[in-house]
């Protein structure tokens, strides 16, 4: 298979199919370092039978509201908007402004510049935050995905007072903030009414197949899209995990502490191989090489599998490996390739 033709399915990490299909030969298991989840996966609790039988109760999904609202540091249950993945809310959130022009600060996941052109914006990626001042709708990943870049608060409010004097929307994607620095997140300033965060459950907590995310917004702007999402849009059993996960408060403290220990073992591993650390956060780390395209050919035939980049072809993104056998392997590749 034409590995370019291989990678349109690899867009954004994760399918380990498309990766065999890429790879056919590759050694199983496939170690998959293409994502920025969590590869310790918070513990998962017995359920109960009922969680599966029944349709969610609304008493559950107000529970789940609130201790979201606690762990993000939302004004209150009424701010928080619980969905099935961020994903599903991003043509929901981007449909709350009318169609103008939308302004997404690049380089960063595509799915934001794909779902506004659908909302019938005019969408277009701008390399500086003061480009996003004159959009209808400002979109900023922060922390950044791939290169974990991080816009103060401050300017984020700032940006924000611009927009609304001309009715303008500011949605942050907060998808990494679990692991960013303390007072990055705008999750307490969304009563301003014109800002929407997004925050991913999956990523952190490990559980990206759970199909958990939430939207956080000024109460009028989260009742709408509530109302949009219909009712039971949240499984049952995703409303019981995700409420004992973000009110478990120590196994957050104690994982955020040993992702960074892990992702400065990953910087080690990178730059003894030759690789420059350009960006990342605790998840993730972004690593630049001239034969980047050669060494994720390496890579995937040897059962690795990383994030690359077609409009920056020296990049590569590494997620975190699981296991003393997965780093091992990891070390044992980059190595035979600078041979």
């Amino acid at each position: 298979m034409d590995s370019h033709m291989g990678a349109a399915s690899l867009l954004h990490g994760g399918d380990l199919d498309a990766a065999r299909r890429l790879f056919p030969d590759a050694p199983e298991p496939l170690i998959d370092l293409s994502t920025g989840i969590n590869p310790h996966s918070y513990p998962l609790p017995q359920l109960s039978s009922d969680l599966f039988a029944r349709l969610p109760a609304p008493a559950a999904l107000a529970r789940l509201a609130g201790v979201a609202a606690r762990a993000y540091g939302a004004p209150s249950p009424d701010h928080v908007v619980a969905a099935p993945g961020t994903q599903i809310l991003l043509p929901l959130i981007t449909g709350l402004a009318p169609p103008g022009r939308a302004a997404v600060l690049g380089p960063t996941y595509a799915e934001h510049l794909r779902v506004a052109a659908l909302a019938g914006h005019r969408a277009q990626e701008v390399a500086e935050i003061g480009e996003l001042t004159n959009a209808d709708l400002a979109i900023v990943v922060n922390p950044n995905n791939p290169d974990g870049r991080i816009v103060g608060r401050d300017v984020l409010l700032a940006l924000a007072d611009r927009l609304r004097s001309r009715g303008g929307l500011l949605i942050v994607d907060e998808a990494f903030a679990d692991v960013a620095p303390a007072g990055t997140s705008l999750a307490g300033d969304v009563a301003r009414g014109n800002i929407v965060v997004l925050r991913s459950f999956g990523k952190f907590f490990g559980l990206a197949g759970l199909r958990l995310g939430f939207a956080l917004a000024a109460p009028e702007l989260a009742a709408r899209l509530t109302a949009t999402l219909g009712p039971w849009a949240v499984s049952g059993p995703a409303i019981a995990i995700g409420e004992m996960a973000l009110a478990d408060a120590a196994w957050a403290q104690a994982t955020r502490a040993m992702l960074a220990r892990e992702a400065q073992r990953l910087d080690g591993i990178l730059r003894g191989a030759g690789l420059a650390i350009v960006g990342g956060t605790s998840l993730f780390r972004l690593a630049r090489q001239e034969a980047a395209d050669e060494l994720f050919q390496h890579l995937g035939r040897a059962g690795i599998c990383v994030r690359r980049f077609h409009e920056q072809p020296t990049w590569l993104r590494f997620g975190l490996p699981r296991g003393d056998d997965a780093w091992q392997r990891l070390r044992a590749a980059l190595a035979a390739h600078r041979r």
